[in-house]
């Protein structure tokens, strides 16, 4: 039954927060108020309520007999045309762990949080209101965010009750929780465990990034007159480097502990179809789950760059755009996370976290784990996003044994 109304209320959300491209609650918006109501209402029928923090952050709690507490959830906020399990599932499945208890103290405190943007989607800035509780949030970093539609942030977050300069202080209010576990169930957004065959996985942690936008400045020329060897073509030594940093990835990926290194933005100068190239501008993103190995993609990326820029009579200028270190998951939480999930499923999967969630803004803060539900086709924040019934009912149920054995460790040290 709790698995069964947990996707009931995923349905319930999609119908009322999604069109024909997908789902369409993104952060500080209408449709995303829309869900946060229903939300409220869905609480209410159980006695429950939630609080919203400074930062935008939701909270629900449900007292125990000690003020430790255990914190599960994730976030109600979707890309545009996103899917319909991306985050919500997560919530849903916490609200049915707090609903499970409501009407008797349970030995310790839970608490349910659904972060305020977590996606970024709008205005470019991912785990917004979780990095705000966790104190890393810098305010003169995203004071002059824009979206699209040159709305600035400063005043989306006035629409929503929000005041930019202080959500810091959403910091100060998770300091004053005992936390001694958070717990955040998500789909994988990838491939990994429907290539294995597996329902459910145990998440490692999440990768650290690096990010970085590469300017390789030649020589714009025409086309027709200039002749190869005399080219200093910026596009061929960016191109170059895409390659390299493809085999930087594969180079260091083993078994277990993929890696990987993406470009994703490509701007060339002057972009004329009978000029050579004098400028173009990439983006590398590079992600593992070890803090060495980063590093050393890294360096290889850098050499690799050099040697194209080289080769190519070019020179080439790093601009770091973003940083976090890798987040490994804590080794009690996962020996519980294992345990619930090989109970539901016979075996326990682990795989590292490829995309960033608000359990890495945890981390330095409480002991974290996350569990993760196949995805079909590896396809997330798009309508196509999905996940057989069956797997979906194997991991909410897992889910909620992991939060039951939380709580019992929790209450025993």
């Amino acid at each position: 039954m709790a698995a069964s109304q947990v996707i009931a209320d995923l349905r319930a959300l999609a119908a009322l927060t999604s069109d024909a491209q997908g789902a369409q609650r993104v952060a500080w918006g209408p449709v995303w108020r829309d869900a946060r109501r229903w939300f409220a209402d869905l609480l209410a029928r159980d006695g429950l309520r939630a609080e919203v923090d400074v930062a935008g952050n939701n909270w629900v709690t449900l007292p125990g007999a000690s003020p430790r507490t255990v914190i599960v959830g994730s976030h109600l906020d979707s890309v545009p045309n996103g899917g319909w399990l991306d985050g919500c599932l997560g919530v849903c499945a916490a609200l049915e762990a707090l609903r499970s208890r409501a009407g008797t103290a349970p030995p310790v405190t839970l608490r349910l949080v659904d972060w305020a943007d977590e996606e970024g989607a709008r205005f470019g800035r991912s785990l917004l209101g979780s990095s705000a509780a966790a104190g890393s949030l810098k305010i003169d970093e995203v004071r002059e965010l824009t979206d699209r539609q040159g709305t600035r942030l400063v005043d989306a977050l006035l629409e929503n009750g929000i005041v930019l300069e202080r959500m810091v202080d959403a910091h100060r209010e998770l300091k004053t929780i005992d936390a001694r576990a958070y717990l955040e169930l998500h789909i994988e957004q990838g491939p990994v465990l429907e290539s294995m065959g597996k329902a459910t996985g145990v998440v490692l942690g999440t990768f650290g990034v690096e990010r970085h936008m590469l300017r390789f400045t030649g020589q714009a020329a025409h086309s027709g007159s200039t002749p190869i060897p005399m080219r200093r073509d910026a596009f061929l030594a960016a191109a170059e480097t895409a390659l390299a940093c493809r085999e930087v990835a594969r180079r260091h990926s083993t078994p277990g502990a993929g890696v990987v290194c993406t470009v994703g933005i490509v701007n060339v100068e002057p972009k004329i179809v009978t000029a050579v190239p004098g400028v173009c501008e990439i983006s590398l993103d590079q992600r593992a789950l070890d803090p060495d190995v980063l590093a050393a993609m890294l360096r290889d990326a850098q050499e690799a760059a050099a040697t194209a820029a080289r080769d190519n009579n070019v020179t080439v200028e790093w601009r770091r755009i973003w940083q976090i270190e890798p987040r490994p998951f804590d080794p009690a939480l996962l020996r519980l996370c294992e345990e619930a999930v090989r109970e539901e499923t016979g075996e326990a999967p682990r795989l590292p976290s490829g995309p960033l969630h608000d359990a890495a803004e945890m981390v330095p803060h409480m002991p974290v784990v996350m569990m993760f539900a196949y995805s079909s086709n590896g396809l997330s924040h798009c309508k196509e996003e999905d996940t057989p019934q069956a797997h979906l009912e194997t991991t909410i149920r897992a889910y909620l044994r992991l939060v039951q054995k939380t709580i019992a460790h929790v209450a025993a040290n």
